[in-house]
């Protein structure tokens, strides 16, 4: 019985002495190199190498190395093969940090004392404090409810929406699509943390936009393809949206001669809002492995193929 790490020199140097220390009988194995394929039972990757079934026969569990799935071909995994999404704490404190430095940046118009700097000018603009800043979290997740807690301790009134009912002290939640408007309507800033899936593929539209009140300002984090840029350069245009900073773009990387990098009303950052700690990440897979092991199938980080993530 093995294990194959498809991923970064990095975290093989850090992953695999751990995984021989703590499971000694489960070889560890890093790609290209992979052992007797047909010992291969678990396989963690950002994307997994074509022909699974093929390749490695007996593979029980995928673990996805990132928070997301969409990279993978759902096609491609056969329905036997359990789909585990990385969670671990690094990556939940990363994305924490990153929103509340985007928010804030929005929040005390840092794009436009930005652009005021590049010529010369100064010019104050009116403080709102926190609570009068109204922030919108698209998503309750693993990381969007974390996010969420983070904006409303740090005093901003913040809601937040999501496809499932959620319940958390200090945030107004919205479930459904029934209760999209009235959320919408109650957000300054919008953020997004939603998984990508074919329903919410395109969701920052002219019509998504068009709910927000007036001046809205949006923050990604979550998937380029959640955003539809002509829609969103066209609400710049107009005024409906003021103001953007986007973490993840599609393609990616953002070819040079996109529209989004001259806009002073948009910062851009190259898909570095959070990463998985590899120290923590890695002890992570490893409880998660050694409780596979001893049974259990019920992780909260499963995958349920139905909805996507």
């Amino acid at each position: 019985m093995s294990f194959l790490l498809k991923s970064t020199p990095e975290r093989a140097q850090v992953w695999k002495p751990l995984f021989n220390k703590a499971l000694p009988e489960l070889e560890f194995h890093v790609w290209p190199e992979t052992g007797n394929p047909e010992e291969v039972r678990f396989l963690a990757a950002w994307e997994p190498p074509p022909d699974l079934l093929k390749r490695f026969p007996n593979l029980e569990v995928i673990f996805s190395v990132g928070a997301g799935v969409d990279q993978f071909d759902m096609s491609a995994i056969p329905e036997h093969v359990t789909i585990i999404r990385m969670i671990e704490p690094g990556l939940t404190d990363g994305m924490v940090d990153y929103v509340l430095w985007a928010t804030l940046t929005l929040h005390r118009d840092g794009l436009t004392y930005i652009a005021q700097q590049k010529k010369h000018v100064w010019k104050a603009r009116p403080n709102l404090v926190a609570v009068q800043r109204r922030v919108g979290i698209m998503g309750l997740g693993k990381l969007g409810a974390p996010v969420a807690q983070a904006l409303a301790i740090n005093g901003f009134t913040c809601s937040g929406w999501s496809r499932s009912r959620h319940s958390m002290p200090n945030v107004t939640c919205y479930a459904g699509a029934e209760e999209l408007g009235a959320f919408l309507a109650t957000t300054d800033i919008l953020v997004c943390l939603l998984p990508l899936t074919d329903a919410t593929r395109g969701i920052l539209n002219t019509s998504l936009f068009e709910k927000l009140p007036w001046g809205a300002q949006l923050i990604n984090a979550a998937r380029g393809a959640h955003l539809v840029v002509p829609d969103l350069l066209e609400m710049l245009e107009s005024g409906q949206i003021s103001a953007a900073i986007l973490d993840v773009t599609d393609p990616e990387p953002l070819p040079t001669d996109s529209p989004l990098w001259d806009d002073p009303r948009i910062f851009i950052t190259p898909h570095i809002a959070s990463s998985s700690q590899t120290e923590t990440a890695g002890r992570v897979l490893l409880d998660t492995v050694k409780r596979y092991l001893a049974g259990e199938r019920n992780f909260p980080s499963r995958v349920d193929r139905s909805k996507g993530y």
